[in-house]
């Protein structure tokens, strides 16, 4: 009596190894772009946070007449002082103001744009609501 052999045959493993090779050819360039994505998603997150403390700041000035516990932004340096609004009081650590908007001609409730940098160079604008 015969024992029947079982396991794989040298053919289908080389085929095996050829479908992963050619799904890893093709997957591995797709994962390797997300880190750019990532970096750009976060500035532009950062941007948002920075466009978004604006308004509530000036929202809270137009309510309250003393002012209290709002910053000021009208100024040369309108997104540096913008910085100041969020937690920490500053931009995160890796991001920088590349482009400063200028407040200080602008009238309460004017829009201008911040350019702010992130890692691997990437790049979002914020629009920043000039107050009094």
């Amino acid at each position: 009596m015969q024992q029947k052999q079982s396991g794989f045959t040298l053919i289908e493993l080389v085929v095996v190894i050829v479908i992963l090779g050619i799904l890893s050819a093709i997957a591995l360039p797709r994962f390797i772009s997300l880190q750019d994505e990532a970096s750009t998603a976060a500035t532009e997150g950062v941007a948002a946070a920075l466009s978004s403390a604006t308004a509530i700041n000036y929202a809270a000035r137009q309510v309250n007449s003393a002012k209290a516990g709002t910053v000021a932004i009208n100024t040369a340096t309108a997104c540096t002082d913008a910085a100041a609004l969020l937690v920490g009081a500053a931009l995160p650590t890796g991001y920088s103001v590349t482009a400063d908007a200028d407040c200080s001609g602008a009238n309460p409730g004017d829009a201008v744009s911040c350019t702010i940098t992130g890692e691997n160079a990437a790049t979002a604008t914020a629009p920043i609501i000039c107050s009094d």
